[in-house]
C-alpha cells in the first residue's frame, strides 16, 4: 500500500504544478493517518478542543469535534455512534470529562475505532453512572447542589430532572482553575448545561474492554479526582500519563500536553 501511494504521488507530482504537488503530498499524508474524533464534556462545547484541533491538524491528522447533546448518556452516545459510522478508515476517539462516558458507549460496535483516549474523564463499567465516578473528594461530591449549580427546567424533561449550570465561583476556581481568569469567566458565561439524567444514566457498554486506551490525568483535577481516574485507568489497562498540576480543563490550558497523548494513541494505529 505504501509503494502504491508513493507511486501515485510521484506520477501526480511529475504532471502537476509545484503548488499542486505540495497539496497532493499533504493529502496523501493525511490519508495515512487515522481520523481523530473529539467529544467534549459537561459545561463545555466543541471549542474546548480548539488547541488540540490546531496542533493535530498541523501534524497532518484529519480531526472532527462533535457536539455532545449532554442530555442522556444513552442518546448522547447514540448521537456520537451514528457520527462515527459515517467516517471511513481508522478512528482515534477521545473524550473529556462526561465525554469519556459517551465514548465508552459510542465506540461499541464501531469496528474502525482503534484507540480510546480519556482526558480527565470518566470511563464507566457497565451499570455505572458518571455521577458515581467523580470520587469521594471531588468538589461535585462534597458540595451541595445548591452551592454547585444553577438548576433550571427544560422542555420534555423526565420527572424531577433538571438542567445544571455550574455557578461562576465553582467554575472559575474549581473547574477551570488552570485557565487564565478572564478566559475562565468567558468559558463560564458560555457553558452549556448538562442534565441530571446525563449524569445518572447507567452505562450500557464498556468499550475499553476490547479497544486499547490511553488516559491523561491532571493531578490538579478537582472535578473527577486523580485517584478515581487512576482506578478506572487501571481496570481498563490504559496507558497512563500523569500531568502535574492543571485542572479539569487542562485540555484548554495546556493543549500541547493533551495532544501528545492523543498522538501517542494515533501512532499505535496502523
Amino acid at each position: 500500500m505504501t509503494a502504491l501511494v508513493a507511486a501515485a504521488i510521484a506520477a501526480t507530482t511529475a504532471a502537476a504544478a509545484p503548488g499542486d504537488a505540495v497539496d497532493t503530498l499533504h493529502q496523501a499524508a493525511r490519508q495515512t493517518k487515522p481520523t481523530v474524533v473529539l467529544v467534549h464534556g459537561a459545561w463545555a462545547d466543541t471549542l474546548s478542543w480548539n488547541g488540540e484541533i490546531n496542533l493535530l491538524r498541523r501534524a497532518g491528522y484529519p480531526v472532527r469535534a462533535i457536539g455532545n447533546p449532554l442530555q442522556d448518556l444513552t442518546t448522547d452516545a447514540q448521537t456520537v455512534h451514528d457520527f462515527l459510522k459515517s467516517i471511513k478508515g481508522p478512528i482515534v476517539l477521545a473524550g473529556h470529562s462526561y465525554g469519556g462516558s459517551v465514548i465508552t458507549n459510542a465506540a461499541q460496535g464501531v469496528s474502525n475505532v482503534k484507540a480510546l483516549v480519556y482526558v480527565d474523564a470518566a470511563a464507566p463499567a457497565v451499570g455505572e453512572t458518571t455521577a458515581q465516578l467523580s470520587g469521594p473528594t471531588s468538589v461535585l461530591t462534597k458540595g451541595s447542589p445548591a452551592d454547585l449549580y444553577d438548576s433550571v427546567p427544560y422542555p420534555n424533561a423526565p420527572s424531577n430532572a433538571s438542567a445544571l449550570y455550574l455557578k461562576e465561583q465553582i467554575f472559575v476556581t474549581k473547574f477551570a482553575n488552570s485557565v487564565p481568569h478572564d478566559q475562565a469567566v468567558n468559558l463560564w458565561a458560555t457553558q452549556r448545561a448538562a442534565t441530571t439524567v446525563a449524569f445518572n444514566t447507567p452505562s450500557k457498554y464498556a468499550a475499553w474492554k476490547k479497544i486499547p486506551s490511553w488516559y491523561f490525568i491532571s493531578s490538579g483535577d478537582q472535578i473527577i479526582t486523580p485517584a478515581s481516574e487512576q482506578k478506572m485507568a487501571h481496570r481498563a489497562g490504559s496507558k497512563v500519563t500523569l500531568y502535574k498540576g492543571g485542572s479539569h480543563l487542562t485540555l484548554v490550558s495546556d493543549p500541547a500536553a493533551v495532544t501528545k497523548v492523543i498522538q501517542s494513541a494515533a501512532s499505535s494505529v496502523s
